[in-house]
């Protein structure tokens, strides 16, 4: 697919390998870390979705389904760092996390995206390692902040 935005800088495959390897695959409905149904890769079902539980789907349908939660979150990040230039590897991170956590959850990170915005990457990394969300999956948390610290001297 095609990802429809001007995203001058986002390696769009490199990024979609990332969220997939890190959001795993069911081709039918699991319980997240915080119990909530989720299928695919990592999306979470809502009730418009029409998911039965217990049915196998195919990877296609469940592919097409990342696609546009994946053009959902790239619209988030394009929405929220707007006014900004970032590397590509922290506009990745930065795609990946709203992906995960969704529009809501990734917006109550206040003082990590103002320090993103001022590029203060001590701080947003010392946001990240505080947040209820490094509890509940550490290990992806390590890595994204990892990305961080290896391009956070790049422009």
């Amino acid at each position: 697919m095609g990802i429809g935005l001007n995203l001058i800088l986002v390696n769009i495959n490199r990024l979609k390998k990332s969220i997939k390897k890190n959001e795993g695959f069911s081709n039918k409905i699991y319980l997240d870390q915080l119990g909530n149904p989720t299928i695919g890769f990592g999306h979470l079902i809502t009730k418009k979705d029409n998911f039965i539980k217990n049915k196998i789907y195919e990877k296609r349908l469940l592919n097409d389904l990342f696609e546009k939660d994946l053009l959902k979150a790239i619209k988030v990040y394009k929405k929220i760092f707007r006014d900004i230039s970032l590397n590509q590897e922290i506009e990745e991170v930065l795609i990946e996390m709203i992906f995960q956590l969704g529009y809501k959850n990734f917006s109550s990170f206040k003082k990590m995206i103002k320090a993103i915005k001022i590029q203060d990457y001590e701080l947003t990394i010392r946001e990240m390692k505080l947040s209820r969300w490094n509890k509940q999956t550490p290990k992806r948390v390590r890595l994204l902040i990892n990305k961080i610290k290896s391009n956070a001297k790049k422009k």
